[in-house]
């Protein structure tokens, strides 16, 4: 066999189910090999919408997800989704073709050195210099980007390489081994829990992982402790839960930061500071700080735990709510009041006006009343993801995908197209703005050509609407950030995909239940009314006050 087919037999041996990409002709003798594997190449449209479904796979099963794509412009296209993965600590295998090595007859036409452009995106990246050093490069690549903190590696296959003889197999797979915290660690994190007379728990990304949400729902049920998430973190406990806080969609000011206001220990469980801070700390404000996580807290300006428990995350928390048992206190008063506040200001139906174009808690309502409980709703970025972030509750793991670390534009359909690939009995939906939603629109035609059952709600404001609210926070004049847009109805149908517009109040949710019903791939164009974001986002949350 050659090298591509020992590398694709590397890939079987990890597990690796579907490789995302665009091949070029580096990338025909590993296509080939490919093409009689059990894997299956999902063709995209543009590679960085390949990055972004291999990161979401990453995310949602915990293993590698894979990317291809050729050398110069198709390796670089991939940046943005290797930044994506790298800072949201998604798994990713990134693979890339390269010219010959040992010989070439075409200068430097489209060279570039891809191992040094995907260094600083990507945990390890490294380039295959000889195909006996492939079954090690394999699994080394897998078992880094597994490695806490997950992230992405860059393989790089040159054109020569891909077609040496060879006789190797690929190396056994072993799983990541997490090794436990420190007993000494547990016993002071419990010490100072008992201590506590208002403990509050965040849950952020790091928790977010099927092996650490139930050990989460069991120390929350057998204490009794109030929980708030990051945006990350949403759906690891259902939010429904009567000591559900919500979210930190802002970093202060809120009705929750009532509560960590008041708390005298927070429980920071799978925090990575590269997520936008879900609180600020300050030096000697009586409030102490415990950091679980798998690895030691990054310190900076506003995040320096006073204790650390660094191991399994799960097995941490199986030792400190078998160790604490039911420690309620009558302390916990406060945190119900906070609670009632946070459901009758952010989750409350008066919150939603029945105005049109709708209101971002309209749209916030109306979506969490149409999708299953099950149901998976990816975010792409905008203003409308602090809305969602804030007010919609997550009743599942993963349910709500968003990004709060790279906090790209144009990931919300790719991750949406990843996700329904992997669930598919599973309602799943985009959300994006026009403008993110723009930047990889194509890729509708590649979930209508695998045939997704597939629903993307386009918020039409026509500009960059985050931008803008705040150039108007900052006391500017409105410039450069408006736009115009297609039909997107007229846009849907010519892919082949059904188009909707909504027009008035009352359509959306039955629209939503209407193609959740046919089936297909739908596009539905929403116009949204963002003049909220100043009434509640800075006028009612400076003149809010917080119980006593």
């Amino acid at each position: 066999m050659n090298a591509s087919e020992l590398f694709v037999r590397c890939l079987e041996a990890e597990g690796v189910t579907h490789i995302f990409g665009i091949p070029g002709e580096e990338n025909l003798a590993f296509l080939e090999a490919l093409r009689t594997s059990s894997i299956k190449l999902v063709l995209t449209r543009h590679e960085q919408a390949a990055g972004f479904m291999a990161a979401t796979f990453g995310r949602l099963t915990g293993k590698p997800g894979v990317c291809l794509s050729t050398l110069g412009p198709g390796a670089t296209n991939f940046v943005t989704a290797a930044s994506y993965a790298l800072l949201g600590g998604m798994p990713m295998v990134l693979i890339t073709g390269q010219k010959p090595i040992k010989k070439s007859k075409q200068g430097r036409f489209q060279i570039l050195d891809v191992v040094g452009v995907m260094e600083p995106v990507t945990k390890l990246a490294r380039q295959v210099v000889s195909s006996n050093a492939i079954p090690a490069l394999v699994r080394d690549a897998f078992r880094v980007a597994q490695e806490e903190k997950p992230g992405p590696v860059h393989l790089e296959l040159p054109e020569d390489i891909a077609e040496e003889v060879v006789s190797l197999s690929p190396l056994t797979v072993a799983g990541p081994y997490i090794p436990q915290a420190d007993r000494a660690a547990v016993v002071k994190a419990v010490e100072l829990i008992r201590k506590a007379e208002r403990p509050l728990l965040t849950i952020a990304a790091g928790a977010n992982r099927h092996s650490v949400c139930e050990a989460v729902e069991g120390f929350v049920d057998v204490t009794g402790i109030y929980f708030f998430s990051t945006q990350m973190g949403k759906g690891v406990v259902d939010q429904r839960h009567p000591q559900s806080l919500g979210s930190a969609a802002l970093s202060d000011h809120d009705y929750l930061h009532c509560a960590i206001a008041r708390a005298d220990l927070i429980i920071n469980v799978g925090h990575d500071v590269v997520e936008k801070p879900p609180f600020f700390m300050e030096p000697d404000n009586g409030k102490t700080v415990i950091h679980i996580n798998y690895s030691a807290a990054q310190v900076d300006q506003v995040y320096f735990p006073q204790h650390e428990v660094v191991g399994d995350i799960a097995e941490s928390l199986y030792s400190l709510t078998e160790a604490l048992g039911d420690c309620r206190r009558p302390s916990y008063e406060y945190f119900t009041r906070i609670k009632q506040e946070v459901e009758r200001n952010v989750y409350g139906n008066g919150q939603a006006a029945d105005t049109f174009p709708p209101t971002p808690q309209r749209i916030v309502l109306d979506m969490r009343e149409a999708m299953p409980d099950d149901g998976v709703l990816s975010l792409d970025n905008g203003m409308y993801k602090i809305w969602f972030a804030r007010n919609y509750k997550a009743y599942r793991p993963n349910s709500l995908l968003l990004d709060n670390a790279l906090a790209t534009m144009g990931a919300g359909l790719p991750a949406a197209i990843a996700a329904k690939l992997l669930h598919p009995e599973q309602t799943v939906v985009a959300l994006c703005g026009d403008g993110g939603f723009m930047m990889n629109s194509q890729e509708l035609e590649t979930a209508l050509r695998l045939r997704l059952d597939l629903v993307v709600v386009v918020l039409r404001d026509d500009g960059y609407g985050m931008i803008k609210w705040k150039q108007a926070g900052m006391g500017l004049a409105v410039y450069g950030l408006d736009f115009g847009n297609p039909d997107f109805v007229a846009y849907a149908k010519s892919y082949g995909a059904r188009g909707h517009r909504i027009t008035r109040n009352g359509e959306l949710g039955k629209v939503l239940r209407a193609c959740f019903s046919e089936g297909g791939v739908h596009v539905i164009e929403l116009p949204v009314d963002y003049s909220e974001n100043e009434r509640v986002l800075l006028q009612e949350l400076r003149s809010k006050t917080c119980l006593l």
